[in-house]
């Protein structure tokens, strides 16, 4: 079978390897192929009938992935606050009812939700991105690096940067091995994304605002761990999204959606119940995501080691997304600058 060659190789079609194909289009490195798992781009980014699904909030210290929607010209929004806030100490006591400080600092969205910056980046990259092929072994071999995919397809390249959650990247199969030290920071990295279950609901009319609430729910206790208001930009599309607490996970999903239902109707009202749409999403469940051995994470997890920073396979292998970055990891703008600095070192290296 013929072997398909590139200059570079990027694996993932997320935000991270999308950034470093756009920067090195900017560059004028045009031989460029993204080789892709998935059926579709995004990565963790998944926007489905306006609502987020994965990554979607950022603030204003998020500088890297704020630089990147100024230059690419897609817009963000703050997220709305008005009204009332439940906080849900335990299932014993009362709630707590708090409005947010006008002019405490806010989160954002992007206008057309997280998948507009994908497809902004992708723009003229889409010839250069393969669906539906999983890389299996990298082996390093003379002067490049070659790849092998389950579906028996091979490639090759001068350098390939890693784009995958380095857990997942751990069990790929690397000829010659990669060092002993690297691997096992790699197999112990926490995937970002990897524990949510999310959901979100959509409505016809956002029944909480003209009630004077915000939307927002959080409480460690109930069945939803947080909630928040998620219309859109333009509010022509009303929705609530957040989180469900793990321990739903094994429910039956109509016993734990009735669970949601009867947990967000005591805080809100029964107009949680005129939802329109019913949207689940369990990460740990997606196999480009998550994996064997999954471990629930309470305490924000060390990312950006510094092994993340180095060339391997003879300075033709390269790893890189949220998880190696070490300014905001776990984050959107940690995606955004490991996919900036990838493309700066495979440039200037």
């Amino acid at each position: 079978m013929k072997t398909i060659h590139s200059k570079y190789i990027i694996i993932g079609a997320g935000l991270s390897g999308l950034t470093t194909a756009y920067q090195l289009k900017k560059a004028g490195e045009d031989d460029v192929l993204i080789i892709e798992g998935r059926s579709q781009f995004g990565g963790r980014i998944k926007t489905y009938n306006d609502v987020e699904l994965g990554g979607t909030w950022f603030q204003n210290h998020h500088t890297h992935l704020n630089a990147l929607l100024k230059e690419t010209n897609v817009q963000r929004f703050p997220q709305y606050t008005g009204g009332q806030s439940v906080l849900v100490y335990n299932s014993m006591a009362p709630a707590h009812y708090f409005e947010v400080d006008k002019n405490a600092p806010t989160a954002h969205r992007i206008v057309g939700g997280s998948i507009a910056l994908i497809e902004t980046l992708a723009e003229g990259l889409k010839d250069r991105i393969l669906y539906n092929r999983k890389v299996t072994e990298l082996i390093d071999y003379e002067n490049k690096m070659v790849l092998n995919t389950e579906n028996g397809m091979t490639y090759s390249a001068e350098k390939v940067i890693v784009t995958l959650p380095p857990k997942l990247a751990s069990v790929l199969d690397f000829k010659p091995e990669l060092p002993d030290h690297l691997t096992e920071v790699m197999a112990r990295t926490h995937t970002w994304m990897s524990n949510a279950i999310k959901v979100g609901l959509t409505y016809n009319a956002p029944f909480w605002r003209h009630n004077k609430f915000s939307g927002t729910v959080i409480g460690q206790i109930g069945a939803v761990t947080e909630l928040y208001d998620h219309c859109s930009a333009n509010t022509k599309r009303y929705a609530l999204k957040g989180f469900v607490n793990e321990g739903l996970r094994d429910e039956l999903p109509e016993t734990r959606k009735e669970r949601i239902l009867s947990y967000l109707e005591t805080y809100l009202g029964k107009d949680v119940r005129t939802y329109t749409n019913y949207f689940e999403k369990d990460w740990s469940q997606d196999d480009f995501t998550s994996c064997h051995g999954l471990k629930s994470v309470y305490m924000s997890p060390q990312y950006g080691h510094e092994l993340f920073t180095r060339f391997y396979m003879q300075g033709k292998l390269f790893f890189s997304g949220s998880e190696t970055s070490p300014i905001h990891g776990g984050y959107l703008d940690g995606a955004v600058y490991s996919g900036l600095r990838a493309a700066d070192y495979i440039l200037n290296n």
